[in-house]
């Protein structure tokens, strides 16, 4: 396969009859998706308290906004997760399904143990950390997702090797209120 500079959305392909055949890879009028791997989704969930994942579920409406073309706001539907976490675990599902992705998870269950795990919250000291462990109800639509985007063709994609400048920021302030609430707990 040749990629046309001057036209990225044609491909130009050599059949058996070593006959050249355009074909059109398709533009789903979605911007970059930034992939990232799963043992980063853990650190930076971890690491921020559990407020990384409300980012992701921001990210992951904001793509089925542009790619579905829907009226919705993203933010909204990240704040108030709980409302809407159940119908983002079926979009994903669908699309992953039909991008290939043949693993299943039940999106009543992780929507039930995440909203479960975050109400924990409430629990008294130290025991509220334990609410901290609600991303790891995200992880089975985290893992579809990201292999549904990496299997739609004409997705732009970026595969992030390093931390941004925002995650950084994100894991120093998270780390200072690690360090505060350990030493809170031991003192």
């Amino acid at each position: 396969f040749t990629i046309l500079k001057n036209k990225p959305k044609i491909m130009i392909m050599q059949n058996l009859e070593n006959k050249e055949t355009e074909v059109h890879i398709p533009d789903i009028g979605v911007e970059e998706q930034r992939i990232i791997s799963l043992n980063r989704f853990i650190f930076l969930s971890v690491i921020s308290f559990g407020l990384y994942p409300i980012w992701w579920m921001f990210e992951a409406w904001r793509f089925f906004m542009q790619k579905d073309k829907l009226n919705i706001m993203p933010a909204a539907r990240a704040i108030f997760a709980v409302f809407f976490i159940y119908p983002l675990f079926n979009r994903i599902q669908n699309y992953a399904k039909a991008q290939g992705y043949t693993p299943k998870f039940s999106s009543a269950v992780m929507c039930i143990g995440f909203i479960a795990c975050s109400l924990l919250v409430q629990l008294p000291d130290p025991y509220w950390l334990i609410s901290i462990g609600s991303f790891l109800f995200l992880i089975p639509a985290f893992q579809a997702l990201n292999y549904a985007k990496q299997h739609t063709q004409g997705l732009k994609l970026i595969h992030m090797q390093k931390f941004s400048i925002p995650q950084w920021i994100m894991i120093a302030l998270g780390a200072i209120f690690w360090l505060l609430i350990l030493a809170a707990l031991f003192i």
